[in-house]
């Protein structure tokens, strides 16, 4: 018997977790991190509903945190087997997975240092002897689509799915007696097209199952391009003389912002401001994006041909101590700062937004999605203030939302996507959506194909009809 199982990513836009059985095989696509509400972050810490040492192989889609940043847990827990990625997920990775150890071992001496814990001592979730453990176990593959062993029965081919570098489309085929594979593709976190840097997703191979992303199933991301948008919010802020803080994940949004500020220095459609990237991480994943020229777009290939450095802007500077981070605080005028992390749930972009928040010359722009019970959401949402560290900040800075930084694919271009399918699929599951996003799309494909569309539960198993 085959089934597929909702550990996470369901309800929620984090967390993702997938795991698939087939003739007593288990293989864990996607090991995220449940991140924003407290309900949420505390199935980071329940014993998962399934015993790590049974499984046999981890798939990952892609290399942010709320796809992988439970691995090391699992490792911790008595995973030992191989996990499978594409080649620059596992450089990514390399980066981003001690990064998350060291900020757990951070929140656990925090949190006992300052007497916040019921237990005595609070533990990290791992630390980053796990996270090193984790990469021990990395099976980088290319981004080709070329199908390869995961363990007896089961293959998985990897295709590029536009989201940030590395970011896999992956097609697992499953053997049956009678020759014909079950095939299940997971979108993992889709692309939108035409977007700067990496190629558009590829198209979707024939499958019998496939679950697609909805973050943005019930949300298009506007007429207004991201560099009006951009060239408007600057141009204002430096009237005033006030900073601009970018809160941005340190892989994939910090680049295309780098990326699209540049482009508009050069067209003097904004001032050249001082522009610091408050994020070794960020300067560590820029390097990597440099290094894998097959999944460039023509025009970053381009760039870099003419030996232009495409993520670099006329006045910019990285931090990498925490000291230069402090000094920051002593800048004056105006000055773009991008710090991770992208939802001002920790990390040092916090600790400047501590400053910046009560500025009323001040201005805050999202590039990204701000999940439910984030900071980010909450001023996003108008929140007048807002708990950071110990204390409430006032927020009386100007707030500025850019829709069309997203990564994720709305609703109209994941319809566009699955127009490219060869036939229909058997059935189709919507995850990585709030509630309302999941609901959506699931009817916004119903609508344009009439196919067969579940939004799972978390924790729902379902056994795939073609093994029945």
């Amino acid at each position: 018997m085959s089934s597929i199982s909702f550990y996470g990513g369901v309800g929620t836009v984090t967390g993702s977790k997938y795991l698939l059985e087939h003739n007593g095989k288990k293989i864990l696509v996607d090991c995220g991190l449940f991140q924003g509400l407290k309900e949420l972050r505390e199935r980071n810490w329940q014993d998962p509903p399934f015993d790590p040492l049974e499984i046999d192989a981890v798939i990952i889609t892609h290399a942010h945190i709320d796809h992988t940043g439970w691995l090391p847990r699992l490792v911790k827990l008595g995973f030992n087997g191989p996990v499978f990625t594409s080649s620059a997920t596992a450089d990514l990775l390399k980066i981003l997975l001690p990064d998350s150890g060291r900020l757990q071992e951070e929140e656990a001496d925090y949190r006992n240092r300052h007497e916040l814990t019921t237990h005595h001592p609070a533990l990290p979730l791992y630390d980053e002897q796990d996270a090193r453990a984790a990469l021990e176990l990395l099976e980088p593959v290319p981004n080709d689509g070329r199908a390869r062993p995961v363990c007896d029965g089961v293959t998985a081919g990897f295709m590029v799915a536009g989201h940030i570098m590395g970011a896999s489309l992956v097609l697992v085929e499953m053997e049956r007696e009678n020759g014909e594979p079950i095939r299940f593709l997971f979108s993992g976190d889709l692309g939108h097209y035409d977007q700067p840097i990496v190629k558009d997703p590829a198209p979707p191979p024939a499958c019998d199952y496939l679950m697609v992303e909805s973050t943005y199933g019930n949300r298009l991301h506007g007429d207004v391009s991201a560099a009006d948008q951009m060239v408007r919010i600057i141009n204002e802020a430096a009237k005033r003389g006030g900073p601009i803080l970018i809160p941005a994940f340190a892989v994939g949004r910090t680049q295309e912002v780098l990326y699209l500020i540049r482009e508009l220095e050069e067209q003097n459609r904004i001032p050249v401001l001082p522009v610091i990237v408050d994020s070794p991480m960020a300067a560590q994943a820029t390097q990597v994006y440099n290094r894998w020229h097959e999944e460039h777009d023509r025009e970053y290939a381009s760039l870099l041909a003419h030996k232009k450095h495409p993520l670099r802007t006329r006045s910019m500077q990285t931090t990498s101590t925490k000291e230069e981070s402090k000094r920051l605080n002593d800048m004056r005028g105006s000055r773009i700062i991008i710090s991770a992390s992208g939802m001002l749930t920790g990390g040092r972009v916090v600790h400047h937004a501590m400053r910046i928040l009560p500025n009323e010359n001040a201005t805050v722009v999202f590039v990204g999605y701000q999940a439910a019970g984030t900071t980010g959401r909450k001023i996003q949402d108008g929140a007048r203030e807002v708990k950071i560290m110990k204390g409430m900040v006032p927020v009386n800075c100007h707030i500025e939302k850019v829709d069309g930084f997203s990564a994720h694919a709305d609703w109209k271009a994941v319809l566009r996507w699955l127009e490219g399918l060869p036939s229909a699929p058997k059935k189709v599951f919507t995850t990585h959506g709030e509630p309302d996003a999941a609901t959506a799309m699931a009817d916004h494909i119903i609508d344009r194909f009439g196919w067969d569309v579940v939004v799972p539960q978390y924790e729902e198993t379902v056994v795939l009809e073609g093994d029945q």
